[in-house]
């Protein structure tokens, strides 16, 4: 692609946000400007290493703001001149949407139409080779594809079937995504994520909670028998992933992007213990797995999810380069070498409590 400025949406998120980290660098010569409306799981934190004191200065510019605004994603617009707009703005936790579908509603079906829409008009005005150039990048969810059984993976065509408040309003932003380029000619790619992990994770989803809860030798707590099945994605190996396609991708693809590392959830849970006893010893020399609690499951649960990512991996060349094993035991010394960014968080809103059951 030409130009070099990107436009990042949910850029203090936590996938965002290891974008953010990774497309600053000097070596990638892009300059991103990222648009973050900064609800309790956008955190400027992540960015401090890239931000410096000025927050709309250097190769990374920050605007806190939501996407459904058009009038200021039309400015930024109009001032940066993007050859890109990377979506990662959504509300993502599906205890959440349970207990509180509207909201995902609004950010993740209304927020993306605006934001659709302000694009655009954007688009229009832009010059033959500029058109050629623009793409439209939308972060998305497995989730969208319902639950798999014992057998099988989810690929591009597999129809959506989204069993969660969160996985409806997801699959209803990637239709309205789909729907722009085939009606409006919008030059658009929508890439379907697996569980991602890694650091500057928000601590309500399993790893961090877990790694959290871990440390602070409180009850471990496992929906249902534990043995709901995912497919494991590094969060580095994602960016990589997306950019890649941002790039290289077809107009009007969609790519899945798996981390083929599939671990039931005590699994999970158990390797986190073993980590957390291994770098933090109990004073009573007993192993934390007997923290871990069985609690009642979560509605509408879905039971397994695996991604197929041939397609990426043969068309863009796209490896994961992380191996869970390893990339569990990275982030685990993340969280603990990292004590500052993670008492911020538990300062604030968030205290580690079960969501999901109103």
């Amino acid at each position: 692609m030409a130009s070099k400025v990107w436009l990042v949406t949910g850029g203090a998120g936590f996938i965002g946000g290891n974008f953010v980290l990774e497309y600053a660098k000097a070596e990638h010569g892009v300059e991103l400007i990222v648009l973050d409306k900064l609800t309790y799981a956008g955190n400027l934190d992540t960015l401090n290493s890239v931000l410096g004191e000025d927050v709309v200065q250097g190769r990374v510019k920050f605007f806190q703001g939501d996407i459904a605004d058009s009038a200021l994603v039309t400015q930024l617009l109009e001032r940066f001149n993007p050859s890109a707009i990377i979506n990662f703005a959504a509300e993502s936790h599906v205890d959440r949407s349970i207990d509180a579908p509207a909201e995902f509603i609004q950010t993740n079906v209304v927020g993306t139409l605006a934001l659709l829409q302000t694009t655009l008009q954007y688009f229009k005005t832009l010059s033959a080779d500029c058109k050629n150039d623009f793409r439209f990048l939308q972060v998305s969810t497995d989730e969208v594809y319902g639950s798999l059984g014992e057998t099988g993976k989810f690929v591009e065509t597999t129809p959506y079937a989204p069993n969660s408040p969160y996985a409806a309003s997801k699959a209803s932003s990637d239709h309205l995504v789909r729907a722009f380029h085939h009606t409006y000619d919008l030059p658009v790619l929508t890439t379907n994520c697996s569980n991602n992990y890694g650091p500057f994770q928000f601590p309500e989803k399993l790893i961090p909670l877990m790694i959290q809860k871990a440390l602070d030798e409180q009850p471990l707590p496992v929906y249902g028998d534990g043995k709901n099945v995912r497919d494991w994605l590094h969060v580095q190996d994602h960016v990589n992933a997306i950019a890649c396609v941002l790039q290289s991708g077809k107009i009007g693809e969609v790519y899945n992007v798996g981390g083929d590392e599939e671990r039931s959830n005590i699994d999970v849970v158990q390797q986190i213990c073993d980590l957390v006893d291994k770098e933090r010893p109990r004073a009573s020399g007993v192993s934390r797995r007997d923290l871990i609690k069985y609690v009642a499951d979560r509605p509408g649960h879905d039971r397994r999810y695996a991604i197929d990512s041939s397609k990426l991996q043969t068309q863009l060349n796209w490896r994961p380069l992380h191996s869970f094993d390893s990339g569990l035991a990275q982030t685990v010394d993340w969280y603990l070498s990292n004590s500052v960014w993670t008492q911020r968080i538990h300062n604030g809103s968030y205290r580690g409590e079960r969501l999901g059951l109103a």
